[in-house]
């Protein structure tokens, strides 16, 4: 009978079967390695998919928005303040507008929402109150609701959390936030402008979160009048005025889309229970719906990031992962000989390796994303309990998901194929002789190494020599996009490069090691012999450490920018406040003088309220009074009385002195001395305190350095101490005076002290002394250069120097002791934080993530290592070698992946990030945290070293078998 060589019908799928079962077994066998790999792939695909569950459950939906807005009731019309009737707001948000034509109409006049109620509805209102709410001796503002929050109608909008609902007009329900923040508990009293209130329940609305401080009154309760039933020159304390009214309509009837646009076009929006859910068709949505199109792009580029992140995570699994692999087959080399020595085709001996990927990569994903989802609910429910409303519910996005897991089940494959297609490649006879698999280290890996490290450095060459030659700011922004792809592109393949050189790299310094100690010398080796197993490993390593460093330089370069970019209100913890308050305009429409105050009384007012006030001072400065413009009068001119001031100040650029600008009016060079300093680049806008009249003493306390004796002179003598030498020229500078009654519309706004007609200049002796930061001030002039100059002077401003930046409580009490001041609920005192913000915890937290993805992948290669040279170890024993010597051989397994990948990741992430910092101007100079860097380059590995010495077991167990016996 002929020999058949035809296939047998099923053979490849009953092979196929057999790896399977090969798989399985072999998984078994090895639990500890198949439930690392499994972990691998879990961690990675569980942390993607509760990060994705979480960011799609941030997204509000549009039945919870109309469960947590409208309750039960069918709609809500508000205010929508539009200039004109063609605006169309988005069927959903109604306070969102789809158009973009914002012109104003001046025949449009917005109607009350109240008007446009259809009828045939029961109304229920929702008024916003403001309110003050006593604290001691101080007033703090409060946010206030009128409305019956109670009612069935608001099922699903207002919860009570505890207590019980007020029985009379001396009752109201508060939010939690509000008993935290005044120290009350259920049954005390609260002291508000609208009345004293005792709290006896707490009340959540589902669209704010519990933290805030919200007083809840029934409509009618209290003392509440509106807006226009308040006098203007009554104490913000008198009465609790209405901001705006909601209207919720209760009914059967459905509020249509068609009377949405009716209400829009008469200024008002609307929320509509059967519109948000069964939205119209975009073509009824007006010819200018952009809401959507504008929107879509923030979760598609939030996608593309999250996408970025998942794959170098699983890029991450994939090295290690492909390191336990290759393991596990070079464990397995003796068995697929003999299974290729009966016959087995290489596709069947590559297919056991493959199984098992498909075992353990099955496994990992679907537990993962039912970790990944179990934690995002979790969160969310723990969230939502605590009142919080960043989660609107709990979303998982099944497709996302899907795609999660089959990214964590590709990379599983993918990490399986190399060992699997390296042992089907074996010699059957090789194998079967000594169980070991041959080494195929080729060339090919070392070759494209360098050709794309070469192209990798001509990438950053080149985008480096296009940001150097773009002298001309408005060049290199057009440049830019190419630069950066340049840089980024180079750095990709830079570490592409140099994962193809690891192999290379291992091995010559494994040819280096003799003069090491023995462990160092047999871990080098080992390393250098089992490459399939070391350079995914050190690869892994190398890919974090590269991420690590450039993120470290991007933070540290990005803190240095805005701490030099920083704008300097006035020195740290110091603030400026105004000793004139406004007045209502008159019946006649013109506006009176402001108001004077005594600054001893705001002086007072803030000791009451602070204990780290350190000193306070008045300024003095011109004063610009009632110069506002009147419809009456000539176009270009504003009413003036004899009492008026209408000249701003400020200091002439010399000639020569100016800061380069290009066409664009963009600064050819930061650095250059004309661009630095007090009021550089440009000037201050519309600033009108920006020169102070006074003494020494004033110049001290500005600048926060004692002025010269020089400077002293010149004050003495009549002169001006100036901030920034920009403007002094052989010892003088000019007063320039500009009538802020004749605007010159052409003048950019960056030279806004330039933007009114110039009515004369006074050249005074001047001193340059430059403060501690760039403060916004000219400087100092002397009474008698002030009325040479024609300044008509007064206390404008009370100083104030803090000890300490005031925290939310503190400026509670000094906004409500000011509103009593001012007679105005609205005043409050912005104090210079400074910009010493400390970006160290940023960059340790970089330092601490690479360090766990480090450390992680050198105790994988250690205990991979350890597992693969048992036998070599067990041969070390029967000779004598020191059971320590196991120890010290895993340290020098761990150092020298963790040292290697750390080092080359380093270069790999400092260089591309140096340039591009300097070369794409994020910031004006690139710095390196060497702090951090040293962390990650010495203490990691010495760290993953130790850990490796102390967690290996000194002694392994062996049976007699194993030694021969």
């Amino acid at each position: 009978m002929a020999l058949s060589l035809t296939p047998a019908p099923g053979g490849r799928r009953r092979s196929f079967r057999v790896a399977v079962r090969m798989a399985r077994r072999d998984i078994r066998r090895h639990k500890g390695r198949s439930l690392l790999i499994a972990l691998l792939i879990l961690l990675p695909v569980a942390a993607m998919t509760g990060a994705l569950t979480l960011f799609e459950s941030t997204r509000e939906t549009a039945a919870e928005r109309v469960e947590y807005q409208l309750g039960t009731t069918q709609a809500r019309y508000r205010a929508m303040a539009v200039p004109n009737g063609t605006m169309v707001q988005d069927p959903v948000d109604e306070t969102r507008i789809n158009s973009t034509n914002w012109d104003s109409d001046p025949d449009f006049t917005s109607k009350d929402p109240r008007e446009l109620v259809p009828a045939g509805y029961t109304v229920l209102t929702e008024a916003d109150l403001e309110l003050t709410a006593a604290s001691g001796a101080a007033d703090l503002p409060l946010l206030g609701r009128a409305v019956d929050a109670l009612n069935p109608a608001f099922t699903g909008k207002f919860t009570l959390l505890q207590g019980r609902a007020p029985a009379d007009d001396t009752e109201i329900l508060v939010s939690p936030g509000l008993l935290e923040r005044f120290a009350l508990e259920l049954g005390e009293k609260l002291p508000t402008s609208a009345g004293t209130f005792t709290a006896v329940g707490t009340l959540r609305d589902a669209g704010y979160s519990d933290s805030n401080s919200i007083a809840y009154l029934r409509p009618g309760q209290g003392t509440v009048a509106s807006r226009d039933q308040v006098p203007s020159a009554a104490p913000a304390a008198a009465a609790a005025s209405i901001n705006s009214t909601l209207y919720y309509l209760v009914g059967a009837e459905p509020v249509t889309w068609s009377q949405i646009r009716e209400a829009n076009a008469a200024g008002v929006a609307v929320l509509s229970r059967s519109v948000a859910l069964n939205p119209p068709p975009a073509d009824q949505r007006g010819a200018d719906n952009l809401a959507a199109g504008s929107n879509s792009s923030i979760p598609l580029a939030a996608y593309a990031g999250g996408a970025l992140l998942g794959a170098l995570a699983l890029l991450e699994v994939g090295l290690l992962a492909g390191a336990a692999f290759a393991v596990g087959a070079k464990g397995q080399v003796r068995e697929l000989a003999l299974l290729a020595a009966t016959g087995a085709e290489t596709p069947t001996v590559r297919s056991v390796v493959m199984a098992a990927a498909l075992w353990l990569g099955g496994i990992g994903v679907a537990a993962g994303a039912v970790v990944g989802l179990a934690a995002a609910g979790a969160v969310v429910m723990v969230a939502r309990l605590n009142g919080s409303v960043r989660f609107p519910g709990f979303h998982p996005d099944a497709l996302l998901t899907v795609l999660v897991m089959a990214m964590g089940f590709a990379a599983c494959l993918l990490a399986a194929l190399a060992p699997a297609r390296q042992v089907a490649r074996q010699a059957v006879l090789g194998a079967l002789k000594s169980g070991r698999s041959p080494q195929t280290a080729g060339r090919a890996p070392t070759v494209w190494g360098w050709a794309l490290l070469g192209v990798a450095v001509a990438a950053l060459a080149a985008g480096t020599w296009l940001a150097v030659t773009s002298e001309d700011p408005d060049v290199f922004i057009a440049r830019t996009p190419v630069i950066a792809w340049l840089l980024l592109g180079g750095a990709v393949l830079g570490v592409t490069a140099l994962v193809l050189l690891t192999g290379t790299v291992v091995a010559l310094l494994a040819s280096q090691a003799g003069r090491l100690p023995l462990a160092g010398r047999m871990a080098a080796r080992d390393s250098s012999r089992n490459r399939s197993r070391t350079v995914p490993a050190v690869a892994a390593v190398l890919a974090a450490a590269t991420l690590a460093s450039a993120a470290m330089v991007l933070a540290a370069s990005q803190q240095a920018n805005e701490q030099q970019n920083h704008q300097w209100s006035a020195l740290k913890n110091q603030a400026v406040l105004p000793l004139f308050a406004g007045q209502p305009m008159l019946a006649d429409g013109t506006s009176p003088e402001p108001v004077q105050m005594d600054p001893a009384t705001v002086v007072s007012a803030l000791d009451g309220a602070l204990d780290t006030v350190e000193w306070t001072h008045v300024l003095r400065t011109p004063a610009i009074r009632n110069c506002e413009m009147r419809p009456e009068l000539e176009a270009g001119t504003t009413a003036q009385t004899p009492a008026s001031s209408c000249l701003q100040y400020s200091l002439a650029t010399p000639e020569g002195n100016e800061c380069p600008m290009s066409a664009g009016q963009r600064v050819l060079d930061p650095d250059d001395w004309r661009c630095q300093g007090a009021m550089r680049p440009y000037p201050t806008q519309g600033s009108i305190d920006s020169i102070v009249v006074g003494t020494a003493e004033d110049v001290e306390r500005l600048f926060g350095k004692a002025p010269t004796a020089e400077a002293r002179d010149v004050l003495a003598a009549g002169g001006m101490v100036v901030a920034n030498p920009v403007f002094v020229r052989d010892g003088q500078a000019s007063l320039v005076a500009h009538d802020v009654r004749k605007p010159q519309p052409s003048v950019p706004a960056s030279t806004a002290f330039q933007g009114f007609q110039e009515t004369g200049r006074t050249v005074v002796a001047a001193a340059v002394v430059e403060p501690e930061v760039p403060v916004q001030y000219f400087g100092v002039v002397s009474p008698e250069a002030a009325a040479a100059a024609g300044m008509r002077v007064d206390n404008s401003a009370l100083l104030v120097q803090l000890s300490v930046y005031p925290g939310a409580a503190q400026m509670d009490k000094v906004t409500s002791a000011l509103a009593g001041i001012y007679k105005n609920r609205y005043a409050s005192m912005h104090v210079e934080r400074g910009a010493e913000r400390d970006s160290s915890l940023i960059l340790w937290s970089i330092v601490g993530l690479g360090a766990l993805i480090t450390l992680s992948a050198a105790g994988i290669t250690t205990g991979l290592s350890m597992a693969d040279s048992r036998k070599d170890h067990i041969t070390l024993a029967g000779v004598g070698a020191a059971p320590r010597l196991r120890k010290a051989l895993a340290g020098s397994q761990a150092l020298m992946t963790a040292g290697l990948g750390t080092v080359l990741g380093s270069v790999a992430g400092i260089i591309p990030a140096v340039l591009l910092v300097t070369a794409t101007g994020l910031a004006r100079t690139a710095v390196v945290p060497w702090l951090q860097l040293a962390a990650l380059l010495v203490a990691v590995p010495l760290t993953g070293a130790a850990l490796a010495w102390l967690f290996t077991r000194a002694k392994l167990p062996v049976s007699r078998r194993e030694m021969g016996t």
